[in-house]
């Protein structure tokens, strides 16, 4: 059996009957747009996060170009973030015109080093954007000075740590807003694409609202400000409403394969992921390192498991992102980190059996190098 990064079937097989009541309320609800399953998760998934607003979206991306652009950010503004991320977070900033600023990750746990964000600050920048990466929280304490002492506002880009805590306090509910990424592989992840963004100010999630419906308000009639359909479907949001009832169940899940890993691989070569003090990871992927990852990764397709790299290309290294003028070199540890890290498989119904073959097969390949 090909054994994979994540895989979706086992936990369909266990909430199937769920899935498909969701699916037959949805249907039978006589409202396929904008309905009460929409309107439920949105009021849930605030709640769990002790926030005022939750605006559905279509999927993560827009989840962040929404989010900066009801925050102002626009065309000639930046947006401080980092490079060791999904290209997406970065395809965002660029979505609204604004630029996005690199600042480089630290090397033990590899979030933002929130210590060169200051240096970093223009007269145009508009927004920091820390990225809660891998399932942990980057430290939000800085970065909330910062943003109080240079009046900037202060996005969170939790795509990858949903539940995820720091100091008890729960990603996604510290900053002006904060954007959510609902694909299939995230902690919490519907059947089909979707995202949301978070708010406390009933100003930003209006205009949040009118940013998803084409720049109107909830009825169709008139455009306000020209925007997209950005609408998170029916079906989706009724999926995630009870999936979210499941969030902590499955993070549980998680947690007990990464401890399994640590106690199984915590005496090999690998460098394992590092928790910061204070913070409750949530495992969204179970990060690992090694200088002869490539070597690592083919010889474990000769035992049948296919392996993910998080991220093997930094955003300012790609093509598409040339004219932002960063050369090599210019963020050591994010460039370092890309030619050493890669993923075990992690999901909460990843087998007790294909557990014991990643570990295995790991160990086999450590002993042979």
């Amino acid at each position: 059996m090909t054994t994979r990064v994540w895989d979706y079937l086992a936990e369909y097989e266990t909430e199937r009957g769920d899935l498909l009541d969701a699916v037959e309320t949805v249907f039978n609800s006589g409202q396929l747009v904008l309905g009460a399953s929409l309107r439920g998760f949105e009021s849930e998934f605030a709640a769990y996060h002790g926030v005022g607003h939750c605006v559905g979206l279509d999927n993560g991306t827009n989840a962040i170009k929404l989010g900066l652009q009801a925050l102002g950010v626009g065309p000639g503004d930046e947006v401080i973030t980092v490079s060791n991320t999904a290209a997406p977070t970065v395809v965002a900033i660029d979505g609204t015109g604004a630029t996005p600023v690199f600042v480089d990750v630290r090397e033990d746990d590899f979030l933002m080093d929130t210590g060169q964000v200051e240096a970093a600050i223009t007269e145009r920048t508009k927004c920091l954007m820390p990225v809660h990466l891998y399932g942990q929280c980057v430290d939000m304490a800085p970065l909330t000075a910062l943003a109080e002492k240079h009046g900037l506002a202060l996005l969170e880009d939790c795509a990858q740590a949903h539940g995820a805590r720091q100091n008890g306090t729960i990603a996604g509910s510290t900053g002006d807003a904060a954007a959510f990424s609902f694909y299939p592989t995230k902690v919490l992840g519907a059947y089909g694409d979707g995202g949301a963004t978070l708010a406390s100010d009933e100003t930003v999630a209006a205009k949040l609202r009118r940013l998803r419906y084409y720049g109107m308000e909830e009825r169709y009639y008139t455009v306000e400000t020209p925007a997209h359909n950005s609408r998170l479907d029916e079906v989706q949001a009724e999926i995630l409403r009870r999936k979210l009832k499941r969030l902590d169940a499955y993070t549980a899940g998680r947690r007990a394969v990464a401890q399994r890993y640590v106690d199984a691989l915590g005496d090999t070569e690998l460098k394992l992921p590092k928790t910061v003090p204070g913070n409750e990871h949530v495992y969204y992927v179970y990060v690992v390192r090694h200088p002869r990852r490539d070597e690592i990764l083919e010889r474990l397709k000769t035992y049948d498991i296919h392996l993910n790299i998080s991220y093997p290309w930094p955003v300012h290294t790609m093509t598409g992102f040339a004219h932002l003028g960063y050369e090599k070199g210019s963020l050591p540890v994010t460039e370092k980190l890309a030619g050493e890290i890669f993923s075990l498989p992690m999901y909460p119904a990843l087998s007790p059996d294909l557990q014991d073959k990643v570990i295995h097969a790991v160990r086999e390949v450590l002993s042979t190098l």
